[in-house]
């Protein structure tokens, strides 16, 4: 992977961003639905949750990435251009999400009609404010660790939900997706990290914004067993 960055910083940058990930994936193993599912004591009504929780952080994932896009100067139009492209590519993502929601025996006014828990409405809260101001080249932190769980962890996640509720797939679209495209989701993060990683104060500032994004995702998921 680092063969992909290939300045000072921008690998400075990755092997930070890469240990926060192993962070992240150390406070994912404390989350109690996670536990569920890696132990396979994990039911359908366990991901018909899973799913109304994830949905608020799905549904806002576009005005986040649209708003930082609209934060880049046109000494950035070239990374403007990609992020509106992610947000195209991602915007309606959620549909996916509540058609999985229906097939697995939820109500459809359910899913459209819940709330943010406490760590959507703060992870919500922070992406918006990040992504509103100037020049917002941190956010590569945040889609670092939220297309990483697509990359790395969604597609098992989504062949355990089968097994554990003896699904055939028809459920489990939405991360089976997000399971097979988003390797090139971080393609393009690769190429971006060396074009807006270029001094030490950017360095900390997407890992802080990575590390951030990385608990309050973490928090959403654990208030799921709290609401």
């Amino acid at each position: 992977m680092e063969s992909k960055v290939t300045t000072r910083v921008g690998q400075e940058c990755l092997q930070g961003l890469m240990r926060v990930w192993f962070d992240f994936e150390r406070q994912l193993g404390r989350v109690p639905v996670i536990q569920r599912l890696e132990r396979g004591r994990f039911t359908r009504a366990d991901y018909r949750t899973l799913l109304l929780h994830l949905r608020q952080q799905v549904i806002e994932g576009a005005r986040w990435i649209t708003r930082g896009a609209s934060s880049f100067d046109r000494d950035f139009a070239d990374v403007r251009s990609e992020v509106i492209g992610h947000a195209q590519e991602e915007h309606r993502d959620y549909e996916m999400l509540e058609a999985d929601f229906v097939a697995a025996g939820g109500e459809p006014d359910e899913i459209r009609e819940a709330q943010r828990n406490a760590g959507s409405e703060a992870l919500h809260a922070f992406m918006m404010y990040r992504a509103s101001q100037p020049n917002p080249v941190d956010l590569i932190g945040a889609m670092w660790i939220i297309e990483g769980l697509g990359q790395k962890m969604a597609g098992d996640w989504a062949r355990r939900i089968d097994e554990a509720t003896d699904g055939d797939g028809r459920y489990t679209r939405f991360m089976r997706y997000h399971g097979e495209n988003d390797d090139a989701h971080l393609d393009k993060l690769y190429a971006l990290i060396d074009r807006v990683c270029r001094t030490q104060r950017d360095l900390q500032s997407i890992l802080r914004t990575a590390r951030v994004v990385a608990r309050l995702y973490a928090l959403q998921l654990e208030e799921i067993d709290h609401g």
